[in-house]
């Protein structure tokens, strides 16, 4: 059953985690102010599967069951699917800047797909499991948090090296109805308001590895987990015209001896897997992080031209404005068009589900994570230094400076004084706040450093066949290489991007193509 964003909130009323944030003990997370950004951040998809203009983006109909459910909690398995996940992420995070529940479906599609394939090739029923739980899921309309990266230690061990074997997460005890999983996750996005957690190996395991190796489900107030989080955006401070309303948090989760039972065990030392599970919920991931940031691409661009007005300039008048707007719009569109040819040129797995195409989802989140310091400094050259030099909101209302600011900073007669301050803080909220350099580090870093993008480029992108094809076009004569195999060889990858040409999806439902501001 589909919940409003009031029924999340008293929902979360219903669960005791163990939230610690700024040193205090939180009682109820659905009513703690430093965390109300995060809160109203993951409403808003709550909310708008219900709004008519983007019912048809942000629900879609479970296979399994024949029920509609939340578009953040589906199995994609058809490009159609993986095309209108990445318009209601972006629709979502041009609202509220990062809208985080988008990351359980990209988890829910890779564990799919390996419990499908460890099933297949060993003939256990995890699969069983798995779908057990997602019906739970959409059926209750949940939000659940990833919790993937690890403590990591010393990060040139291993995981079974390390002097303190708690730096991964790991199962510390098997029971005949559970398992007990001890260590700490060191980046879970928005973890005091989710549901439940799904816990995931971070990286590929040897057989020395077999206890780290491990996938699960956990209540967010399941006994021994402890959450210790930032608070979500800037709550509370009168200059965040953005964050102080919708934000993010991100916490290190604690899992002290907590007891899982196989019901939502997934992978239990199945090692072999790990590696697997990893990499494709990276593409998944990775195709939909697109289209967050994009999401809040759309908000750097409007703030861009709303401070430009401000100033009393206009940017088909002014070249070089014009040119920091086109530059900002292309690389916004440029790394979103990635995720759409991610999504158009995937391909079915045998478990049904679609998975994107590596080369497209890693190119994009590498362009996005090295170029988001880009979109802040464009965004930054057409709105000027007032941006960073106002003094705060009290000031507008200090009677002893308020006449000379209002007359001495004034641009036009048609801009109200008062609307150029709103417009300069909101773009420092966005751009030069602490919030601006978290998107700028939380851009670059999640969903994998952009070194893991680059390894995977390499991995996945076609190397043999673009040889095979100068080979082809050598005289032979002069470079006899028939029979020779190339050093480049890529296991796995069978043809180049473009050898099907897939159906272009195409957007269901009311509306334009494009989305509108929802707040139209």
């Amino acid at each position: 059953m589909l919940m409003t964003g009031e029924d999340y909130r008293e929902s979360l009323r219903r669960y005791s985690p163990r939230v610690f944030v700024d040193g205090d003990r939180v009682e109820s997370v659905a009513d703690e102010p430093r965390l109300a950004p995060g809160v109203a951040a993951v409403g808003l998809t709550y909310d708008l599967a219900f709004d008519e203009r983007y019912s048809h983006l942000m629900t879609a109909r479970e296979t399994t069951t024949g029920e509609t459910v939340n578009r953040m909690v589906h199995i994609d398995r058809t490009p159609q699917d993986l095309i209108e996940k990445l318009e209601a992420s972006r629709l979502v995070c041009r609202e509220v800047g990062c809208a985080q529940r988008y990351l359980v479906g990209d988890g829910l599609c890779a564990i799919y797909q390996c419990t499908h394939r460890m099933d297949t090739e060993t003939g256990t029923d995890t699969h069983q499991r798995l779908l057990a739980y997602l019906h739970r899921v959409q059926g209750e309309d949940l939000t659940i948090g990833i919790a993937m990266t690890d403590g990591k230690g010393d990060r040139s061990l291993r995981p079974h090296q390390q002097a303190n074997a708690d730096a991964y997460v790991h199962i510390a005890e098997r029971r005949k109805d559970g398992i007990v999983i001890r260590g700490a996750k060191a980046i879970v996005t928005g973890a005091p308001y989710m549901h439940e957690l799904l816990v995931m190996p971070c990286r590929n395991m040897t057989e020395a590895d077999a206890d780290f190796a491990v996938c699960c489900a956990v209540p967010v107030d399941a006994e021994g987990v402890t959450i210790v989080s930032r608070p979500a955006g800037r709550p509370g401070e009168n200059a965040a015209k953005f964050s102080a309303r919708y934000g993010q948090c991100t916490a290190v989760v604690i899992f002290d001896d907590v007891f899982v039972p196989w019901e939502t065990v997934f992978l239990a030392g199945e090692w072999q897997y790990s590696q697997f599970l990893t990499s494709t919920y990276a593409t998944h991931h990775r195709r939909t992080c697109i289209g967050a940031r994009a999401g809040f691409g759309d908000l750097l661009i409007g703030a861009g031209v709303l401070m430009m007005e401000a100033n009393g300039l206009d940017a088909g008048e002014s070249p070089h404005l014009r040119n920091d707007m086109v530059e900002l719009i292309k690389i916004v569109e440029g790394f979103y068009a990635c995720g759409v040819a991610s999504s158009v040129y995937g391909f079915q797995d045998p478990s049904g589900v679609f998975q994107p195409d590596g080369v497209f989802a890693n190119i994009g989140k590498l362009l996005m994570a090295t170029q988001i310091y880009d979109m802040h400094r464009l965004a930054h050259d057409v709105s000027g230094g007032l941006v960073v030099a106002l003094p705060g909101p009290d000031e507008d209302h200090n009677p002893e400076t308020r006449g000379d600011m209002t007359a001495m900073l004034a641009t036009r007669p048609d801009v109200p004084h008062e609307h150029r301050m709103e417009v300069s803080r909101l773009m420092h909220d966005l751009t030069a706040s602490d919030t601006a350099g978290w998107y700028s580090m939380i851009s670059l870093h999640g969903g994998g450093s952009p070194e893991a993008m680059r390894r995977e480029i390499y991995r996945y992108y076609p190397l043999e066949e673009r040889r095979r094809l100068v080979e082809r076009l050598l005289d032979r004569g002069v470079l006899d290489v028939d029979g020779e195999a190339s050093r480049n060889r890529q296991p796995g990858r069978c043809c180049p991007v473009g050898c099907q040409v897939p159906e272009t999806p195409q957007l269901s439902g009311p509306g334009a193509p494009r989305l509108p501001n929802a707040a139209e």
